[in-house]
């Protein structure tokens, strides 16, 4: 039996962009701490999978910059290097990749879930900060197989088929965290199917949200903490707008605080 969500999308409405872009302002100002928060965390994920890729080379740039004035150097630290080293190293690489994903996936949607608490005011118990990664570490593996597979195959024909899948990988994750009993299979075909209906003006809304969010970069990459997760405001209220959330769920006047 095919899933609601289809039935949803089929007969969904086209988001506002003005809409879309002032009610996401609103409640980003009204969980600007929760987004730092949420940002904050996500960049402390990435300092393990950062030490594992540059630590092991630092000898070697260090070797580079303080021979750089020398015409003859020939760089010698990674001829020092076994190729079983180096294989281990990249496939240490690739694995703490999708962990990386895994964990920042799971932030990333304990944020979606705190956003409708707040914004709908509701009673929902939106568990810890990767308690989505616990409850489906296998199902993010497959999601983040099946868009990468994507990815590059869009990358393989020539790029511009990049800029038409960017608006279903945005999709991928709210669809995801509003539905976790869905398949990977539905959750991809879904994300395409609204992305489908709706690519030009879900374009633009991901495109302005995405400049926004990284205008934190202009103030020495320290305020992109600041801004980082405006894009997933944005992306809330696409999923809201278009497939909705089930009858009967309370709406009432918006709180600052997630119990």
């Amino acid at each position: 039996m095919e899933h609601p969500i289809f039935n949803k999308i089929e007969n969904s409405k086209k988001p506002d962009f003005g809409d879309v872009l002032s009610k996401s302002f609103e409640l980003y100002k009204k969980t600007f701490s929760m987004g730092v928060t949420h940002s904050l965390i996500s960049l402390v994920i990435m300092i393990p999978f950062l030490l594992i890729v540059y630590v092991p080379v630092l000898p070697g740039y260090i070797e580079m910059i303080q021979n750089a004035g020398d015409p003859y150097y020939q760089p010698s630290f990674f001829e020092d290097i076994s190729p079983v080293m180096i294989v281990i190293w990249v496939l240490v690489i690739f694995i703490m990749s999708f962990l990386l994903q895994v964990l920042n996936f799971s932030v990333y949607g304990h944020f979606l879930k705190a956003l409708k608490k707040i914004d709908l005011n509701t009673d929902d118990d939106i568990g810890g900060y990767f308690t989505i990664a616990k409850q489906h570490f296998g199902k993010i593996i497959l999601i983040s197989l099946a868009t990468m597979g994507i990815a590059l195959l869009a990358t393989l024909a020539c790029y511009f088929p990049i800029f038409y899948v960017m608006v279903p990988f945005q999709l991928v994750i709210p669809i995801f965290i509003f539905n976790q009993e869905m398949s990977v299979g539905d959750i991809i075909k879904a994300a395409f199917k609204l992305g489908n209906k709706y690519w030009l003006v879900l374009f633009g809304l991901i495109f302005i949200s995405g400049m926004l969010s990284a205008l934190g970069v202009i103030a020495c990459y320290v305020g992109i903490i600041f801004t980082m997760f405006f894009s997933y405001v944005v992306s809330y209220y696409v999923y809201k707008d278009t497939v909705g959330f089930e009858h009967g769920e309370p709406e009432g006047e918006q709180t600052l605080f997630v119990k």
